[in-house]
């Protein structure tokens, strides 16, 4: 299978749940789930929770 960056990575971890990992066009891992899920479905769902925030508001605190 060839990869394309960027790119979502489903992974799982040492308790067999599932997590992923976002690679940006470079191959460089910049973000990762803040939590992991039982169900590769919920895993998939936070991953499209991210990818349709685009145009959510940006806050900065100084």
């Amino acid at each position: 299978m060839a990869v394309s960056y960027p790119c979502y990575w489903q992974k799982k971890d040492n308790k067999g749940q599932w997590y992923w990992i976002y690679y940006a066009k470079n191959g460089e891992p910049i973000a990762r789930s803040s939590e992991s899920y039982i169900n590769r479905a919920d895993c998939s769902h936070s991953i499209s929770l991210v990818q349709n925030s685009a145009n959510d508001k940006i806050f900065y605190s100084e």
